[in-house]
């Protein structure tokens, strides 16, 4: 079994989705769009700005909360273990906190709280320094932290160990062939909270669907893996944190009874 999470469960935590008007950010007097900023090409240019967005974010991210959705996921990982796995275009690290384990979690975007080295002098990833703090709106990256968020190996900046825009999936960084090969053997995939705009998650979807893989979707709106799913498993047009608890404990209840 997959499930396939995207902005939707966050937002029932409070935390804004990347396209919405909490997304742009001022750099002088200039207005950008997520989809400016969050690139290669802005970092190359501006990267203090950059940083000062992701950091204004990271904040955001660390002071909510998993919601019932968080929760409800991980009662299927530990009911089902190694036939589980969590593929999340979220980068806020709401699934770790509540408790979904790194070994069986694929979080396909990257994780706003770590950060590797700019130059890619190696593909690890390191925590973000405690001593770097939480970031008000608009506010400058200090020069005390500019000093921290530095590749501890080659002292080279150091960039969020996100996928930007300009960028591509691999599986050093973002899990691409793993998470391609779990779909091509899913039996069930649930999709919450996401609406296909993305490319990886729509190869797992139809990864998933030659494989013969019954597709629930859950999200509050209609969108194209709705339509899928509304020939396979179903549609689900509730939030995340009501739908999903009781879905988690139907699939767990079939699952004990086979």
């Amino acid at each position: 079994m997959i499930v396939l999470t995207g902005a939707g469960v966050s937002a029932e935590s409070g935390i804004p989705t990347f396209r919405g008007k909490e997304g742009y950010w001022r750099v002088g007097a200039r207005e950008y769009h997520p989809q400016q900023l969050a690139t290669r090409a802005a970092f190359e240019h501006m990267p203090w700005q950059v940083w000062a967005w992701y950091l204004y974010r990271r904040g955001v991210c660390q002071r909510a909360e998993p919601n019932a959705a968080h929760h409800a996921i991980v009662r299927l990982d530990d009911a089902l273990l190694d036939r589980f796995a969590l593929v999340t275009q979220n980068v806020d690290g709401l699934h770790r906190r509540a408790g979904s384990p790194d070994a069986r979690t694929f979080p396909i975007h990257g994780d706003i709280s770590r950060m590797r080295c700019r130059s890619e002098c190696t593909a690890e990833r390191w925590p973000i320094p405690e001593e770097v703090g939480h970031l008000g709106r608009g506010a400058d990256v200090p020069e005390a932290w500019q000093a921290l968020l530095r590749c501890p190996r080659c002292g080279d900046l150091a960039r969020p160990h996100v996928l930007w825009f300009d960028e591509h999936y691999d599986e050093l960084r973002f899990h691409l062939d793993t998470v391609r090969s779990l779909a091509r053997q899913a039996a069930l995939l649930v999709i919450v909270g996401t609406s296909a705009s993305t490319n990886l998650p729509w190869q797992v979807v139809e990864l998933a669907c030659r494989a013969g893989a019954i597709v629930v979707d859950v999200n509050i709106e209609d969108n194209p893996f709705g339509e899928i799913a509304a020939e396979s498993g179903g549609v689900v047009r509730q939030p995340a944190a009501t739908a999903l608890p009781a879905l988690a404990e139907h699939i767990v209840e079939r699952i004990l009874r086979a």
